[in-house]
């Protein structure tokens, strides 16, 4: 009763939603995310599925209010090596391709590796950038998260 008299006690009602009370905003905001991709030694074949359900987890966590570029340099260029051969690599990758996600291919790598576009799975000579490292840091000026799972 002490707190009622000094003014401290807060009415029930006050943490109650009433009439007015504002909608509920979503938890997640619109996000842009840069995914790393170098591989996974020594298993890049488990590395690759766990990477592609992460981000596919990360588009319906956020209701697909997502903005992802994957950014595939190094051994993770073998991604789409192995997804002309691996029909479960290669639907995982068009699915998320279809709900957005942009993958990236670095040319250092595919000059270092003898590859061109056509050497990998649904790459289109649009889809490879000069470096993978310096897209990482461009898009990271650009307001892109980086994540390297």
């Amino acid at each position: 009763m002490a707190l009622v008299a000094a003014g401290l006690a807060f009415p029930a009602f006050s943490f109650a939603k009433g009439r007015h009370a504002v909608a509920e905003q979503p938890y997640y905001v619109f996000q842009k995310v840069v995914y790393q991709n170098d591989g996974g030694w020594p298993d890049d074949k488990a590395y690759f599925n766990r990477l592609l359900r992460h981000i596919g987890a990360h588009i319906a966590a956020t209701d697909g209010k997502v903005e992802i570029r994957v950014v595939n340099f190094a051994a993770g260029v073998k991604l789409f090596v192995m997804a002309k051969e691996d029909a479960e690599l290669a639907k995982a990758v068009d699915e998320l391709r279809a709900k957005g996600v942009r993958f990236l291919v670095c040319n250092n790598t595919m000059q270092g590796m003898k590859l061109t576009p056509a050497d990998l799975y649904g790459v289109k000579p649009d889809d490879v950038v000069p470096s993978g490292v310096a897209e990482i840091a461009r898009l990271q000026g650009k307001g892109y998260v980086y994540l390297h799972p």
